[in-house]
């Protein structure tokens, strides 16, 4: 028989340990390690690996740096330009793919659609672990996607898999998820660390040596991390995130690594009867605002990947009816909203310690940079002195701890993409002030953020 070892694996990190125990020393997470039972090397599973001898990851000679080759590698365009966005400009060959998100959030459509777009051209095999045949048959004829190229395969065994797509040699491999796979040499229940991180691993190595674009399905868990280790997302090339709620008809495919492109990329798509669409102006499905100005409400230019994009920010200020004022961010840092109403406090002259603060960007969309926070601040002061902004207004910009208003990077850019959606006015800060005039738009330069509040109240008189 073979002879197993036993490994503890923390999930948030993937530092493994010999024995267990309550903390990780590395990342000083409390009860992530979990026991990881595998084959060792000396018995008969260490066999596995030899079938691979030839992927991009095993040993070869040693040569300098110079004379490495330097040929760009060839891309397959997905058909959806929002994809090839997020994936730096489409499907590399020999590329494992982890695409996350919580179940209902189309992640099978998605990769249906495609696949079945791309069968005609290239050949392609869909494994399904958890869905039968029929279910898949089902939604392709409810989406209308072409089936007639496209291979199926229902099974669990990794082995068995590999098998498969050794004799059909298909050009793109779907397998859908990674949770309920399973390598028999591995004593664990499917959807365990050991198994997920195994049949990853033996996977890739299978799309490194012949070339194959690897696609693995995984689900999230409810903090809305990917449910397994933290080295799967070290093994595969890119991981990409789908996002959206159940009540909402927009989905964000968010870059969370990529090898062969930028990071942080987001695409975004509507969920139609016929499948996910893909939205190619962002910005004018999270602009539709009534026609009347609201205070509390103003629009801010965030940066995307390689693109901008607008989106509303709203702020809700009441006087609190308890002994603790909230403070709620939907779509933002809950701690930086903190930091940035004891700026307010200190350098605006507001005292909104008795208020209690809700901030809500508009759309579902997640703002993590720093040029949201002048925009939030803004927001706060239109609902506690109950004035409007004006609809024609745009405003970015990071707030510093003493008060200063900080440059953004792409800040012309920014200005440039409001001026396109008729925004007429801005407030911004002063090094981001395009150099040459703009027809059409007045920019309002600040540097503190005294200036910036007498020029929103300038502005919403």
């Amino acid at each position: 028989m073979a002879k197993t070892k036993t490994a503890y694996v923390c999930t948030e990190c993937g530092a493994d340990y010999s024995k267990w125990q309550g903390q990780c020393p590395a990342c000083s997470a409390w009860n992530t390690i979990s026991e990881v039972r595998g084959v060792s090397s000396s018995s008969g599973g260490g066999n596995r690996g030899s079938r691979f001898e030839g992927f991009a990851g095993s040993l070869s000679g040693v040569q300098s740096l110079d004379s490495v080759s330097l040929t760009e590698q060839s891309r397959i365009s997905s058909g959806m330009k929002e994809l090839d966005r997020v994936l730096g400009g489409g499907l590399v060959e020999g590329s494992a793919i982890l695409m996350g998100g919580h179940p209902g959030a189309g992640k099978s459509t998605l990769l249906l659609q495609t696949v079945c777009n791309l069968a005609g051209q290239y050949p392609a095999l869909y494994v399904t672990g958890e869905e039968s045949m029929q279910q898949v048959a089902l939604r392709a004829k409810r989406l209308g996607v072409p089936t007639r190229d496209l291979k199926m395969l229902s099974e669990t065994s990794v082995e068995r898999i590999v098998q498969v797509a050794e004799t059909e040699k298909p050009r793109i491999l779907v397998v859908d998820s990674i949770q309920v796979m399973h390598v028999s040499d591995v004593e664990s229940a499917p959807g365990s660390v050991s198994q997920v991180r195994e049949s990853a691993a033996y996977l890739t190595r299978f799309a490194k040596q012949t070339g194959t674009i690897l696609f693995l399905v995984g689900h999230v868990t409810k903090d809305g991390s990917l449910a397994g280790p933290k080295v799967l997302e070290h093994m595969i090339d890119c991981s990409i995130l789908l996002e959206g709620s159940s009540d909402s008809r927009f989905r964000t495919l968010r870059g969370i690594k990529n090898r062969f492109g930028a990071v942080n990329e987001l695409g975004v798509f509507a969920m139609l009867e016929q499948g996910l669409k893909e939205v190619k102006n962002p910005s004018a499905i999270f602009l539709n605002r009534g026609e009347d100005a609201a205070p509390g409400s103003v629009v801010m230019v965030v940066w995307e990947g390689t693109r901008p994009m607008l989106v509303e920010v709203q702020a809700l200020v009441d006087l609190s009816q308890g002994s603790y004022p909230r403070r709620v961010a939907v779509g933002t840092d809950q701690n930086r909203l903190a930091m940035l109403l004891a700026v307010l406090h200190r350098h605006g002259g507001m005292h909104v310690a008795d208020q209690d603060v809700f901030v809500n960007v508009v759309g579902g969309v997640k703002v993590s940079e720093t040029s949201a926070d002048l925009a939030i601040l803004a927001a706060i002061v239109s609902s506690f002195r109950d004035k409007a902004l004006p609809q024609d207004l745009v405003i970015f910009g990071e707030v510093g701890l003493s008060g200063e208003i900080r440059p953004v990077p792409s800040g012309q850019e920014r200005i440039y993409e409001a001026a396109k959606h008729g925004f007429t006015r801005a407030v911004v800060p002063k090094t981001n002030v395009p150099r040459k005039p703009m027809e059409n738009m007045r920019v309002i330069p600040v540097t503190k953020l005294s200036e910036a509040l007498d020029a929103l109240l300038d502005l919403s008189n």
